[in-house]
């Protein structure tokens, strides 16, 4: 029996969320035993630079193309919400979050191409497998699938090694500078804060980020506002090791990773009361209204004057994290394929 996956996404090295899920995945479902066989598929954009990338003994590389090449896996899985025109015998995607369908948080001829992508790979999958509950529910409530066809698996947390640096008074956001991550609100929420902290927003530029800047430079805080573009797992583990508060504002997250994240550094979150993110988050987190920067405020002057409310915070994060790991995510995806094959 074989076994095909997209494994386009898995290939780079500053990888999203969907390649690191992608990477993850592929590899823990290569090591689980589950067939003797796997192929994993590369797009044009990325087949070549695959070539010269090692993968374990029990794979063989493919190029994916819409509408020719080889079907004759028993199972294909698009690991985001993608599938090939011309179809495999049985089918499953992923869906990571449909927040092009949603909000206007991306250009218009994005939005015509994703949703387009999006709605093929509902039609065409035999299961649909959701990175979270929320997810689940806007595949039902915005493509038309029944919700008996859609299982949910969550993420696993991939643990960073966390220098042993002191803390300083400092507010870390870990995302892409673009209006959905909600970093305005952020930025405005901060002056409220006392004068000896600092906010850093650890990301690279996207869809909007001049908006953002425009509000950094309009805060009278901006002196103490860092942007610091992509960093590297080794400089962000040092940013996790050093910031006292993580706050993840986001206004549309199917999942949100860095959640977990900050609470696996032992960092107290503050993130939003909608999408993914309050299942993410579960009770570990403060919630706040993101659009409402009184209420993110409140929140961040909580934190940062009150060490007990920290320290519960802390206490409940690494704990809650603890549910979510890679194996597990492996497990669940291949009872999906058991129920298909």
């Amino acid at each position: 029996m074989r076994i095909a996956l997209d494994a386009t996404y898995s290939i780079g090295e500053n990888l999203s969320g969907v390649g690191v899920y992608s990477r993850e995945l592929l590899h823990g479902l290569a090591a689980s035993g589950f067939t003797e066989s796997w192929e994993w598929f590369y797009r044009s954009q990325r087949f070549w630079r695959a070539r010269n990338t090692p993968v374990p003994v029990n794979v063989r590389r493919r190029f994916l193309a819409e509408s020719f090449g080889s079907r004759g896996a028993s199972l294909f899985h698009g690991l985001n919400q993608r599938l090939p025109g011309r179809r495999f015998r049985r089918q499953v995607a992923t869906f990571h979050d449909l927040f092009v369908l949603s909000g206007e948080y991306s250009t218009p001829e994005f939005r015509r191409r994703f949703a387009a992508q999006a709605r093929h790979a509902a039609q065409s999958a035999d299961r649909i497998i959701a990175v979270s509950e929320f997810t689940a529910s806007q595949v039902e409530s915005l493509l038309g699938i029944p919700r008996t066809q859609i299982r949910v698996v969550h993420h696993g947390i991939s643990p960073l090694a966390i220098p042993n640096l002191p803390r300083e008074n400092a507010v870390l956001c870990v995302g892409a500078i673009q209006k959905r991550k909600n970093q305005i609100g952020l930025v405005n929420a901060f002056r409220a804060l006392p004068p000896d902290w600092s906010l850093v927003l650890a990301g690279s530029e996207g869809f909007d980020a001049a908006g953002t800047r425009g509000a950094i430079e309009a805060s009278p805080a901006r002196d103490r506002i860092k942007v610091t573009g992509y960093l590297s797992p080794t400089e962000l583990s040092s940013w996790y090791a050093k910031a006292r508060i993580f706050a993840f504002p986001s206004l549309d997250e199917g999942f949100g990773l860095p959640v977990l994240e900050a609470m696996a550094a032992g960092i107290p979150v503050i993130t939003g009361n909608r999408s993914a993110l309050p299942e993410v988050a579960g009770g570990a987190a403060l919630t706040v209204d993101p659009e409402n920067v009184d209420e993110l405020a409140s929140a961040l002057c909580r934190l940062a004057g009150d060490q007990n409310l920290c320290e519960e915070k802390i206490v409940a994060g690494r704990e809650w994290v603890k549910r979510f790991t890679w194996a597990k995510a492996v497990e669940e995806t291949l009872n999906v394929y058991r129920e298909l094959l």
